[in-house]
């Protein structure tokens, strides 16, 4: 798929959810910001996308579906069909590689200390427990998949894994089942 197809995917699956729990409850707000979140990160890619910045319009559209699928996730939107990085092969031309080797390391830097930073915000006890961990273990694991594909020689795949796995992060925070230890710029808070 390349990168216009998979900023369609996403307006799509965007354009299909909403907010699954109900107004004034507790939770309502952590879905609206949720949304919003995944919303502003379709328009960023676009624009990304529109200005010829296919780097930055890849890692928009994977970190905002990545919002969008914690989200559903979580139980705060309404359930799309999941959408990770998996069919994305979006070609970056060669004279934006720079900008792509660049971008990668550092996301997967910040990412590979975001993980370090964040633990389980709810108590042992509670049923929200198993989803803080949940949370952080898909986070990992889509770490550990961008990892190999950097391994691999795959740039364009393993920054859209490590911008899809933290906004799992990011959305784990936000909807309070995950707290954060360190530094807190690591974060969209």
């Amino acid at each position: 798929m390349n990168l216009e197809d998979y900023g369609s995917l996403f307006h799509e699956a965007l354009s299909r959810t909403g907010i699954a729990v109900p107004e004034g409850s507790l939770l309502y707000r952590a879905a609206e910001e949720v949304l919003e979140m995944a919303a502003a990160y379709a328009s960023d890619g676009r624009a990304f996308l529109r200005s010829d910045d296919p780097v930055d319009a890849l890692a928009g559209f994977a970190y905002g579906l990545g919002w969008l699928d914690a989200g559903s996730r979580l139980g705060l939107l309404l359930p799309v069909a999941p959408t990770p990085p998996d069919a994305v092969s979006a070609c970056i031309p060669d004279a934006k590689g720079a900008h792509l080797q660049e971008k990668t390391h550092r996301y997967r830097g910040m990412f590979r200390l975001a993980l370090t930073m964040v633990e389980t915000g709810p108590d042992e006890a509670s049923p929200l427990h198993r989803g803080s961990e949940d949370i952080h273990g898909v986070a990992r694991s889509w770490y550990a998949e961008g990892v190999g594909r950097l391994e691999a020689g795959d740039l364009t795949g393993a920054l859209a894994r490590f911008s899809y796995g933290y906004a799992w992060l990011d959305a784990g925070i936000r909807a309070g089942l995950l707290r954060i230890t360190g530094d807190r710029r690591l974060f969209t808070v």
